[in-house]
């Protein structure tokens, strides 16, 4: 019984000297950090150091243009940025925070492209670029800050925020436009983390919680990764206290709430979007595999950055590396636990910040095309850099006497980085560098060789297009898609023969479309045979088109009806289908497409001038007139505008407007009717 008790009363005695040291420790390293926070001035020109280097080594993003890899659809060709004027932009902002893109809901990244088509439009591209760089900027800043924060010595937070700044996997990141999502939801995370450690460490203030809450769920509206945040506020708690303390951990619940609430809202959007069934080559055991081989390349490439490429295809077959490599999850597994009963804090806490943050974007479940991406390491890689910039802190302590040669070898370090960065950037100068880069690693990949084509079709490099369109074809001749995308190709042609070309290849787009939709339903898969079926629709339209521009209008209206009918809400049919009804003098027909159109897209300049030009052709003088004023309003520049404004004016006897109107279509140089000249200077 004795025994017992003493047994009993001994573990008590641990429990509360481990409880005592734990609170030493964490006192220690508040008096640490209030110390460091004392002079920051002293501190600052390596804090300012470090970024403007690192903005020497993004000079090569700025002048970038945009790229045909999810640039479009983000926002040059998104009716939501498209369309944004005075009118529509409280409308337009609502649609962009309820609405995903391409199955990712990141409103608030969306919401700033809005904002630079308003100021800056899609002719300055360099803004866009320039606005990644400062958003990275900013973070490599709070990076250094954190580091200070987080008690590491002066070269060392040097190091990490170096580490952070220049390394050549924040390349994607920063020089992608699109990837705006992540130099946002960085910047929030990041201020949050170090507001978190000034409110554990410094003073508990209330002020201080609600800037984390704030930057919180602006982070979440910029990027799905930020619902990892609560799990490094965990990872820091630890971090100075020694342990997981189940109180604290409960503490945050309501920020997991939050996490939750935005983590089911990004899965709905994947789902519809068929995010998760991109890739049903491996399933089941086999994407596990896949998940430790791309944990062990960014593990690699966080010290060795080698053959960094936009894509990643998935290999035809796994090979045996891919099986080798679970033993990545082994041992980290192992270096964790070793880690949190040796109390090696550091480790514990830098290794467990990577895993937390880039564990939910390896392809265990495989949602998404993307298989490796390097941008998938943003905020990761902030647990390893933590780990090799603490313990080189520790060796210029411990080798005092090599101190300028480790400083040294740290600066060359990040001067090679920096290197290979400034000359990665340059590969996303366009759609051609980019794709180009992508080719030199997957020439087997279908996609860099589609889209470098359609990059040559729209730049008017036609025989490039062609081949790079015929290898595609040659790799997969299955897919409709890139028959469509050919056939634009030969419609750019005024040739007969050329033009029968791109009918040939919108018949075998609607072939395999069709098949393919007929498979579908063959398996109950109604609601994908539904999908297919609205896509469908572009391939009918773009093949009535080609029959318009070849003179054959029945044919024309044959196709785009059939187009319509698979897909009513698909706009660009009812523009292509007034232009035939114009053709054929039928102007009720092609005015009622035209108010269809404008049913989706009511802030479309040009189709408003077309609107306006049949309200005179049709005796409608007021709705005439008000459809060129709101054209003008707009934005459509074409001086005809004023040509259909006079006629209205015109007609509804404002005979002076009607005039003003007249010259300045003339001092815009346009050609005007003699007789509609004399008819409206005349009265």
């Amino acid at each position: 019984m004795s025994t017992n008790v003493y047994k009993m009363a001994s573990k008590k005695e641990k429990k509360a000297r481990k409880k005592k040291e734990a609170e030493l420790v964490k006192k220690s390293s508040k008096k640490k950090s209030s110390k460091k926070s004392i002079g920051f001035g002293k501190f600052l020109p390596y804090a300012v150091a470090i970024v403007a280097f690192t903005f020497i080594c993004f000079t090569t993003a700025i002048n970038n243009e945009f790229v045909n890899w999810d640039d479009d659809k983000n926002f040059y060709e998104n009716e939501h940025i498209t369309s944004l004027n005075e009118d529509n932009f409280w409308s337009n902002t609502y649609d962009i925070f309820t609405n995903s893109v391409i199955g990712g809901y990141n409103p608030l990244s969306v919401w700033t492209f809005a904002l630079e088509k308003t100021i800056f439009g899609f002719e300055k591209p360099m803004y866009w670029h320039l606005n990644n760089v400062l958003l990275h900027l900013i973070c490599t800043f709070l990076v250094f800050l954190i580091g200070r924060k987080l008690g590491l010595t002066l070269w060392a937070s040097v190091l990490f925020a170096g580490l952070f700044g220049v390394h050549p996997l924040r390349v994607e990141s920063v020089a992608w436009v699109t990837e705006r999502k992540d130099v946002l939801y960085g910047a929030f995370y990041l201020t949050a983390i170090l507001y978190y450690l000034k409110y554990i460490l410094e003073e508990r203030k209330k002020s201080y919680m609600v800037i984390i809450w704030v930057c919180f769920i602006l982070s979440l509206f910029s990027k799905i990764q930020a619902v990892i945040l609560p799990i490094s506020f965990i990872l820091i708690d630890y971090y100075f206290d020694g342990s997981l303390d189940f109180k604290k951990i409960l503490r945050k619940a309501p920020l997991f709430v939050g996490s939750l609430i935005i983590g089911i809202i990004n899965i709905r959007f994947l789902s519809e979007q068929g995010s998760f069934e991109t890739n049903v080559t491996y399933t089941g055991i086999s994407r596990l595999f896949i998940g430790s081989y791309q944990y062990s390349v960014y593990l690699v490439k966080s010290l060795i950055p080698y053959r960094m490429a936009p894509l990643y295809p998935y290999p035809s077959e796994l090979p045996m590396h891919y099986y080798v490599s679970i033993l990545s999850f082994i041992l980290s597994a192992i270096i964790m636990v070793w880690a949190y009963l040796k109390n090696k804090k550091v480790i514990f806490f830098g290794l467990g910040f990577f895993i937390a943050n880039v564990f939910f974007l390896l392809q265990i479940l495989g949602a998404g095309q993307g298989f490796l991406a390097d941008r998938f390491t943003y905020i990761a890689y902030l647990g390893l850099f933590f780990i090799y910039s603490y313990y080189f802190g520790k060796l210029l302590e411990t080798k005092a006497k090599y101190k300028t040669p480790l400083i040294a070898s740290s600066m060359i370090l990040l001067l090679v980085y920096g290197f290979i960065t400034f000359n990665q950037n340059k590969i996303w100068k366009n759609s051609g560098t980019l794709w180009t880069h992508v080719l030199k690693y997957s020439q087997n990949s279908t996609l860099p060789y589609g889209n470098r084509a359609n990059y040559y079709r729209d730049n008017g490099q036609k025989d490039l297009a062609l081949i790079d369109y015929n290898e595609r074809i040659r790799l997969k001749a299955d897919d409709a898609g890139v028959f469509n995308s050919r056939a634009r190709l030969f419609f750019n042609s005024n040739n007969r023969d050329t033009l029968l070309l791109a009918l040939n290849d919108y018949n075998k787009a609607i072939d395999l479309k069709l098949n393919e939709i007929n498979k579908l339903k063959s398996t109950n898969k109604h609601d994908a045979a539904n999908s297919e079926s609205i896509g469908i629709a572009e391939y009918y339209v773009n093949k009535g088109a080609t029959f318009a521009k070849l003179g054959n209008y029945d044919q024309a209206l044959v196709n785009l009806n059939e187009g319509v009918k698979f897909n009513p809400n698909f706009v660009n049919a009812y523009h292509n289908r007034s232009v035939i009804y114009n053709m054929r003098k039928q102007f009720p027909e092609a005015l009622a497409d035209i108010n269809k159109f404008l049913e989706f897209r009511p802030y479309n300049a040009q189709i408003l001038y077309e609107k306006a030009r049949l309200h005179n052709v049709l005796r409608q003088p007021t709705e005439a007139l008000n459809a060129a004023n709101k054209s003008l309003k707009y934005g459509y520049k074409n001086g005809l505008i004023y040509v259909e404004r006079a006629k209205a004016y015109h007609n509804l006897q404002k005979f002076a407007e009607a005039k003003q109107d007249l010259k300045q279509a003339q001092n815009m140089k346009v050609n005007i009717d003699q007789g509609l000249i004399n008819t409206i200077m005349s009265k």
